[in-house]
């Protein structure tokens, strides 16, 4: 079971202005992977393309040997929502919902809330928030709202978990509080990360690095 992509181009905007070329790689089952380059690279868009969230211009993403691009709607959503989580640098949590029912979203949208509430409330107590389940977004300071975040993002056990500059709002604490919450999501339950970051010291703890400049791949 894998991710990948073949000869993958993205191009933008008008006029035209390519972002993405030639891009092939794989990510192996349990692999975490770190996406690096300087700002305007291309990492972010790759990311979105590899997780689903956009479509290549040219070339194909595929998981575990499904063409994404030839998926319905319906198979899309449901390969999103049962076995991809995102996490991004804004936490997008509902302001409405308490720390407990923004972790439980993903898990309302398949009709497994109720099953699903008790992982919640374990991976909310595993993110020191065990005590703050009630609490609305609001009533959270910044670093906890991002750990509410990769609560949601985890509690569907998705294979694979995408993060873009998940750190990259934090404070040096909180940032390796992800980075240790990301590092042990990988070891015990073996899900496939790709983690998009401009911290060097993060980058170096995934197991490869992939390289990007001007839209390329660098060895």
């Amino acid at each position: 079971m894998a991710i990948v992509a073949e000869h993958v181009d993205k191009v933008l905007g008008s006029p035209p202005s390519r972002v993405l070329t030639d891009i092939s790689l794989r990510v192996d089952d349990g692999e975490f992977v770190a996406l690096t380059g300087r700002s305007g690279s291309g990492k972010s868009t790759l990311l979105y393309v590899l997780s689903s969230l956009d479509t290549p211009s040219a070339g194909s993403v595929s998981i575990d040997g499904m063409d994404v691009g030839r998926l319905s709607p319906t198979e899309l959503s449901r390969l999103r929502n049962e076995q991809i989580g995102f996490v991004f640098q804004f936490h997008y949590l509902i302001a409405e919902l308490t720390a407990l029912e923004n972790v439980l979203l993903p898990a309302r949208r398949s009709g497994q809330e109720r099953t699903r509430r008790e992982y919640a409330e374990s991976l909310l107590e595993r993110v020191g928030l065990g005590r703050k389940l009630d609490r609305l977004p609001r009533q959270l300071s910044g670093g906890e709202q991002q750990r509410v975040a990769i609560a949601r993002s985890l509690v569907m056990e998705p294979r694979y978990l995408f993060a873009d500059e998940p750190t990259g709002a934090l404070d040096s604490i909180n940032g390796e509080a992800v980075m240790k919450m990301l590092e042990e999501t990988n070891r015990e339950k073996r899900t496939s990360i790709v983690l998009v970051t401009h911290e060097p010291d993060f980058a170096a703890r995934a197991k490869r690095q992939i390289h990007l400049a001007d839209g390329k791949i660098i060895e």
